[in-house]
């Protein structure tokens, strides 16, 4: 299977490739893990990146596109893959195309997330980030053992700026204008596999399952 994930940020898209990534043994090529590392870095390109993440707006098409280019060139792929965060945009889905068919490679699936921008806000604004190891957390569904701290490093933590309301809503906008004619082009492609961002994580395993049949 060579996947693509859709959807709004804080939708799911992450949880549900990497279910799908243990079910089927397909790694999971996730761009915005990519460019933080890159912005910790302080790399040319992550200081670049940096600029338009802490707004919440898309990192210019030719930093990802290279990204993912260089991806495509290790092995692991030739037996399938799941890109969750790529392409967000029409420039990044044309990109995409090129870079498959100089790969000799078709998609077979794009697994559309949908979830209310309402439900969207509450979920992100509760999350925090360990900045030192990269464990995620929920203060709700994922809190830590000890209020603030990391369980796995013991590092204090954070909340990004793309957690944050007003960044989340901005996000939602771009997405909105950017990615959804990207359903379109699959949608008429014949590659749309729709799932709900609020199924319970104790049926996510079976309703993949059965969705990728």
């Amino acid at each position: 299977m060579r996947i693509v994930m859709l959807g709004p940020p804080g939708s799911g898209k992450g949880t549900r490739a990497h279910i799908i990534s243990e079910l089927y043994d397909l790694p999971v090529i996730t761009t915005g893990d990519m460019l933080r590392t890159a912005v910790a870095e302080g790399t040319e390109c992550g200081k670049i990146a940096k600029s338009y993440m802490d707004k919440g707006e898309l990192v210019p098409d030719d930093i990802v596109n290279g990204v993912v280019r260089e991806r495509f060139q290790k092995p692991d792929v030739e037996d399938g893959f799941i890109l969750d965060g790529f392409p967000r945009s029409k420039g990044q889905a044309d990109a995409l195309d090129q870079i498959l068919e100089d790969n000799n490679i078709e998609l077979t699936h794009v697994i559309l997330v949908v979830l209310d921008d309402k439900v969207i806000v509450e979920r992100l604004s509760k999350r925090r980030s360990c900045p030192k190891c990269g464990e995620i957390y929920h203060l709700e569904s994922k809190p830590p053992k000890k209020q603030g701290v990391c369980d796995v490093c013991g590092a204090a933590l954070i909340q990004r700026d793309d957690d944050k309301p007003d960044v989340i809503k901005h996000r939602l906008e771009v997405y909105a204008e950017q990615t959804k004619p990207l359903i379109k082009k699959y949608r008429d492609q014949g590659l749309i596999l729709e799932t709900s961002g609020v199924i319970p994580m104790d049926q996510l395993r079976d309703h993949l399952k059965e969705l990728l049949g």
